[in-house]
């Protein structure tokens, strides 16, 4: 067997939950551990950055905003991965991961709209404006909070999780409204400044505690997703054998009746 073919038996075996809830057992509290000390590493290269020329000492709170404004376009872009598996592959896994990441998003996306109203009051004058990036960025708030209630509002899991993936989807096209925003239309919010074809602005003494901050959000985010599907899944089944008990139940209430 090639190397890809025994890739892609792993990745396949990844896909029986029992064989995910081991594999992760195994990986969060590594990859936990690497979140919080990759955090703390960028958090400290970060506030002992020199200061912008321009924005003095505020530039520092661009640690924790961007990665937060990152993390609620991924985390969205993960679960339109996950919907297409729901609706195309179908794969056991790909409804729990949507669920699990709509309120890790939307808690991403709200941290990115509070921190941003705190960096714009000293730069702009402002804590808001409905410009092209807020308000999209606004509306993926709302449309975490429409999946989150979808997800909930339906009895049959089956129904559930189609809707959701197609709402998914659907809002997926905000997506890239939110990356390009700032070039097509006149805002307040400040160019992309770091992934663009030209390369980074930034000079590389903030850039570098940046990128070191936004890899260990990341890795937060996926120990974060990781044990919500856990969670999910273990919900799952517990509800499963609530259902074959009552209906156990049931039956041998019937035969009470009967005989």
């Amino acid at each position: 067997m090639s190397e890809s073919s025994r890739a892609t038996a792993r990745v396949t075996a990844l896909a029986n939950p029992t064989r995910f809830l081991a594999f992760t057992g195994r990986v969060l509290p590594w990859l936990g551990s690497a979140a919080v000390l990759i955090i703390a590493l960028g958090l400290f290269m970060g506030f002992t950055a020199p200061e912008d020329y321009q924005q003095g000492i505020t530039v520092r709170i661009m640690y924790i905003h961007v990665p937060f404004a990152w993390l609620s376009m991924f985390c969205y872009t993960i679960m339109a991965a996950s919907a297409l598996g729901t609706l195309v592959w179908r794969h056991p896994l790909a409804d729990v991961s949507l669920k699990a990441a709509a309120p890790i998003g939307a808690t991403f996306t709200a941290l990115a709209l509070v921190t941003g109203s705190i960096w714009g009051k000293p730069m702009w004058g402002t804590w808001w404006v409905w410009d092209a990036r807020l308000t999209s960025v606004f509306v993926l708030f709302l449309m975490y909070l429409g999946i989150i209630a979808l997800t909930r509002a339906m009895d049959d899991p089956g129904r559930g999780a189609r809707a959701a993936a197609i709402l998914t989807l659907v809002g997926f096209i905000n997506i890239p409204i939110i990356k390009f925003s700032v070039d097509w239309w006149n805002t307040l919010h400040q160019p992309a400044s770091v992934m663009r074809l030209d390369g980074p602005t930034i000079h590389p003494s903030l850039l570098w505690p940046l990128l070191v901050s936004a890899l260990g959000f990341t890795l937060l985010f996926l120990t974060l997703h990781l044990m919500a599907m856990r969670a999910e899944i273990w919900r799952r089944r517990l509800a499963a054998m609530r259902r074959v008990s009552a209906r156990a139940v049931d039956g041998l209430a019937v035969q009470e009746n009967a005989s």
